[in-house]
């Protein structure tokens, strides 16, 4: 099983698919790709890889509904704002990833960074990085912040059939048209989780 982990290891040395790969993910509103200000909120998330089963899967989290939150109630990686105690944007995410789902950040092998990602509605600047866990995971989960985790076979995004498109109110009065999303588990997984996934998806070969 070690075969994945080294290819992408590989691949993350070479040129990211960046941009391209994140559009084929985006809404249309967002095919114009805006650069993050200068005083842009900076945030950063973990896509941790864990052996199940004999199989690579990846972990994602529910987040509680939240009026006061832009992504409430959404699909996404562990994740969450820099604080001024964390050393790099490496340390938020493995922070984040502790405090909401419980992975100690000792036991993720890190493999590297992904593109960033400037998200307009909340103006958050966000860094992915990308790690593997050596067994799956116990988890204790935030419960203030995370209603509950998916974890989702890598297998599972080869099928073209779970690339959709579907509308998405986004407010009582406002409803995007034919967002594209991956279907998981029966849940629309889209938005800025989405274009992050498809950078990894290229890197890994499954698209």
């Amino acid at each position: 099983m070690t075969e994945l982990i080294d290819r992408i290891s590989k691949r993350m040395k070479a040129p990211l698919p960046g941009r391209p790969a994140h559009l084929q993910m985006a809404h249309i509103t967002r095919r114009h790709y805006v650069d993050a200000p200068a005083e842009a909120k900076q945030a950063a998330v973990l896509m941790a890889l864990f052996p199940k089963n004999e199989a690579w899967h990846i972990l994602f989290i529910e987040r509680n509904a939240n009026d006061r939150d832009h992504h409430g109630g959404q699909i996404g990686f562990p994740g969450g704002k820099a604080e001024p105690e964390d050393a790099s944007m490496l340390a938020t995410a493995l922070r984040e990833a502790e405090e909401e789902v419980g992975i100690f950040r000792e036991e993720v092998k890190v493999l590297g960074a992904l593109t960033e990602l400037y998200i307009p509605v909340s103006n958050f600047q966000v860094h992915p990085f990308v790690g593997y866990l050596e067994a799956s995971p116990k988890y204790k989960l935030q419960v203030e912040e995370v209603n509950e985790v998916l974890e989702v076979p890598l297998s599972h995004f080869q099928q073209p059939q779970i690339r959709r498109t579907t509308d998405i109110r986004i407010a009582p009065q406002i409803a995007l048209k034919h967002v594209p999303y991956f279907d998981v588990q029966g849940r629309v997984l889209w938005g800025a989780t989405a274009m992050m996934l498809n950078e990894l998806l290229e890197i890994v070969g499954q698209t």
